[in-house]
């Protein structure tokens, strides 16, 4: 057994777009940061240092020097401070493919910047709670109790699914989690505090993939969103700036990419809506417009596509509509919408459960605090569900709690009493092996 009072454990929730990470007993995360990786190859990697060294000779550069001895190859780059400014040659790397983790190197660095960049922690002084994807496989969470008990010495480890997590945030042990997250969408039901495998359904349509539509949607209209790095503003007379560009040859698609993400996520999160009633391009062809200045001054009037895209949610056929995005075409036939997927979870489970579930539908993740969510899918959902059925969607009232739901369960589960004879300690780990996480942490 494991008496981990005196010590407050460190709750790490990696998801396919944020990493959370924080103190166990607190009410938000203090470590919020991308879960993408800058990475420079080798040879590039010398040029660019000799540059940066004399651009700014900060701690940063002391710090990724040492990691440099072991990768050898490629240097690393983590935070949202080290990602913004950009590199040449620099490509955004994720760790996470269709919500499990790929590249552990990747993750490593990740880690290692929450815990000693953000936290300023020993990872050998804290119990560890990790959230992890309801169908993880057992591969996966032997490869992280290795990496945390062999790398960073933790002195005990405990790895809860992301949807109990999100349960116990709301205080409840059976619910049905809807989790909207950056990567894909996942419904999971969880029954007195276990989640039932078999009725969990997932769909590889996130926020990342509605950003990537609007950014299409904008492009085709002969939108040109221009990254930050790619421009200077000149005050021409006050309150007049005049806009250059600023020529970056050697900047990778990736990482235009990924800070053009970063602008239109934002106006995706600003103006978008969810429309109460199925999307079509003749109600919605003359609705009025909402603008949105970009970074580079120029403003934007959306009209129909602040509906068009987050109705992808729903109806994911929509997708073929938006130029640009024929590479999804072969995937949209076989992904549902939000409510034909909350039905089919529901249907897979038990008949007894079955009324439980539909009264308790949890909205978690970042996506899912687009505006009028929740009411279309209770709207949605009533239509569709059997008469007896009373359908309850909840979702906590503030946006943070909805986007940190998993990591505020976490912090919770990791601070109670009754909970510290559950941690799986590195002298189990020790005598048993990985193995043995799965007998630990079901």
């Amino acid at each position: 057994m494991y008496g981990g009072d005196e010590v407050s454990a460190i709750v790490v929730d990696l998801g396919s777009h944020t990493c959370k990470a924080g103190y166990a007993g607190e009410d938000a995360p203090k470590a919020v940061f991308p879960s993408v990786v800058g990475a420079v190859d080798g040879i590039e990697a010398m040029d660019v240092d000799v540059e940066s060294a004399k651009g700014n000779s900060n701690s940063e550069d002391s710090k990724t020097n040492e990691s440099e001895k072991e990768k050898g190859k490629r240097k690393l780059y983590v935070g949202s401070q080290a990602l913004n400014y950009r590199r040449d040659h620099m490509e955004i790397l994720s760790p996470i493919k269709d919500g499990v983790v790929s590249d552990w190197d990747l993750v490593d660095n990740i880690w290692d910047h929450a815990f000693r960049g953000c936290l300023m922690i020993d990872p050998k002084e804290h119990p560890m709670l990790l959230a992890e994807p309801p169908l993880n496989t057992q591969q996966q969470r032997e490869k992280a109790a290795e990496l945390m008990f062999e790398k960073y010495k933790v002195p005990a480890l405990f790895m809860a699914k992301n949807p109990v997590l999100t349960s116990f945030a709301t205080g409840r042990a059976t619910s049905l989690v809807v989790d909207c997250g950056g990567g894909s969408t996942t419904i999971s039901p969880v029954h007195e505090g276990y989640v039932l495998q078999k009725a969990v359904v997932s769909a590889p349509i996130g926020g990342e993939f509605l950003t990537d539509c609007l950014l299409k949607s904008l492009e085709s209209k002969g939108i040109k969103v221009r990254p930050r790095y790619s421009f200077k503003r000149k005050e021409v007379r006050p309150g007049e700036f005049q806009v250059e560009d600023v020529g970056v040859p050697d900047t990778t698609e990736s990482y235009k990419l990924f800070c053009q993400r970063m602008i239109v996520g934002d106006i995706k999160d600003s103006i978008c809506r969810v429309p109460d009633t199925p999307y079509d391009d003749k109600s919605y062809a003359n609705i009025p417009t909402t603008s949105y200045e970009l970074p580079d001054g120029q403003t934007l009037e959306i009209g129909a596509d602040r509906f068009k895209i987050p109705d992808v949610l729903f109806n994911p056929s929509i997708v073929q509509t938006i130029p640009g995005m024929e590479k999804y075409a072969d995937m949209i036939p076989s992904v549902r919408g939000l409510p034909h997927m909350v039905m089919e979870s529901i249907n897979k489970c038990d008949v007894d459960i079955r009324r439980e579930l539909y009264s308790s539908v949890l909205l978690a993740g970042g996506t899912s605090s687009m505006q009028q969510l929740k009411e279309r899918l209770e709207k949605d959902l009533i239509e569709e569900s059997p008469h007896s059925a009373r359908v309850k969607v909840l979702a906590s009232g503030n946006t943070t709690e909805r986007r940190f739901s998993v990591w505020i369960g976490g912090s919770i589960l990791a601070s109670l009493g009754s909970f510290q004879q559950m941690w799986f300690s590195k002298s189990e780990y020790e005598e048993h092996g990985a193995s043995y996480i799965q007998r630990k942490c079901p």
